[in-house]
This record gives structure tokens, sequence and C-alpha cells, in this order.
């Protein structure tokens, strides 16, 4: 169930006042939003996100876009922002997924809901199809792979979906389906961007 949502315009306590993210783009850019403090929740910057976003922006309007690991619920809402018509973020932690819940209603942006669940959990229940999947799990937990192949096997990825990895600069990918395309791949500081075509 997506989590209960704070009064529209107000933050969670659970955030500090210098945890924030902004979003870039979009109808929603410029708009500055809390995160909580969790250990290994770590937002994608600014840098990266413009960068993921160019390569997206031509199938983001109307969309159905699914984050597993939704941390800040950055990805989500620039997905929002700029155009997507359904986003759903998933994250284990009650904190984030009450601050990611409380920012939604902030914005009062629709389409959008997040689920406090474990991510690879989910992916073994009833599957619905994505355009665009978000997979930026954190970096010592070696997500990626099983993952992966849930997606690929549950029938969760739309025809000719597209498929965001985030890794560590010093790990390589783990084996990914094998009818996976890369179509680009850049480095930012400790981090490693990747996406495919499925």
């Amino acid at each position: 169930m997506a989590k209960p949502r704070n009064r529209k315009g107000s933050a969670s306590p659970a955030a500090s006042s210098n945890n924030q993210i902004r979003i870039i783009g979009g109808e929603y850019r410029g708009r500055r939003l809390h995160f909580p403090t969790i250990e290994g929740l770590r937002p994608t910057g600014d840098r990266v996100r413009e960068t993921l976003f160019n390569w997206l922006q031509p199938m983001l309007p109307g969309a159905a876009c699914l984050d597993l690991f939704a941390g800040s619920g950055v990805l989500g809402l620039e997905a929002a922002s700029r155009g997507a018509r359904r986003v759903v973020m998933l994250d284990k932690s009650p904190k984030a997924t009450a601050q990611i819940a409380a920012n939604i209603d902030l914005l009062g942006v629709t389409g959008v809901e997040v689920h406090c669940t474990d991510a690879c959990q989910w992916l073994t229940g009833e599957s619905s199809r994505f355009d665009i999947v978000f997979l930026d799990p954190p970096f010592a937990a070696d997500l990626l792979q099983e993952c992966c192949r849930r997606l690929a096997e549950g029938g969760w990825l739309g025809s000719n979906a597209r498929v965001y990895l985030e890794t560590d600069k010093v790990k390589e990918l783990p084996q990914l389906p094998a009818n996976w395309t890369p179509l680009r791949h850049k480095k930012a500081g400790q981090v490693c961007y990747y996406l495919f075509s499925c």
C-alpha cells in the first residue's frame, strides 16, 4: 500500500534542512525537496540526472516509470515533472517512503505512488508493464543481477523499454539478460551509469 501522505505543503521532521534535492527540469523545475538522513542513501546528482533525462526525454511524455530503490525519490519525481504518465516508487525504508509521500503532496503531482516494500520481493508479484525502469540500489547490496533477472523474466518491461543502472565505478556490471542492448554509459565521480534497451 502507498504510505500515508502528510498534509499538503508540510515536510517530514525526519528530513534535515541540509538534505535537499532540486528538480532540474519540466513542470516542477527549480523546486527544492527534502530527503531523510539514511545510511547508504545518496541521491543521484544534478549532473548525472541532467544527462540521464536528456537520454530519456524523447520517450518520457506519457511513459510508465518504475523506480525500484527510490531513496530520495528524485528520479521518479524528475520523471513525473517531465511528463511521465505513471510513476511507481519503491523503498524498504519507512523514513524514505514517508518523505517521498510528503514531497508528492508538496508538489501536488498526480499519477505518482510510493510503496514501502522490498524491491526484489515486489518483483515476484503480479506484473504490469513499464516503459522506463530506474535501478540504483545501495552499492554494497549486490542486488542488480537478481533484480534485472526478475524484471526480464517477470513481464515487467514494455516493448522497447529502457532500464537505467547506476553502480560504483570500481564494480563491473553483473551478467545481464542476453537481449538487453547497451545504449549509453558514462562516469561521474565515483559513479558509473548505463542505459539499456530491452
